[in-house]
């Protein structure tokens, strides 16, 4: 029983990774941001950390669209994306 357990665990696991949307960014800005995201019909927040090139990750989604001062921005898995003076563009 305990072995089915960690099984069906373990295949959760794999499900939720894939629902996931990883975009790699490079914020060339000095400071940090936080967009509102629409993905799958509901409405999330997603943070860009200062003065780095790193990954985020957004939950149940496979394309989302990330709301900026600067516009619209729809991002898919896999997306590399810059931001500069709080503006976004895919690479």
């Amino acid at each position: 029983m305990k072995k089915g357990i960690f099984i069906l665990s373990v295949g959760m696991l794999f499900t939720m990774a894939a629902n996931a949307l990883t975009v790699r960014y490079y914020n060339k800005d000095s400071e940090n941001y936080e967009f509102k995201v629409k993905c799958n019909g509901s409405t999330k927040s997603v943070e860009f950390g200062s003065s780095r090139t790193s990954s985020t990750s957004i939950q149940s989604c496979s394309e989302a669209v990330i709301y900026t001062e600067c516009g619209e921005v729809t991002v898919k898995d896999g997306d590399k994306i810059t931001i500069k003076d709080g503006c976004i563009t895919v690479d």
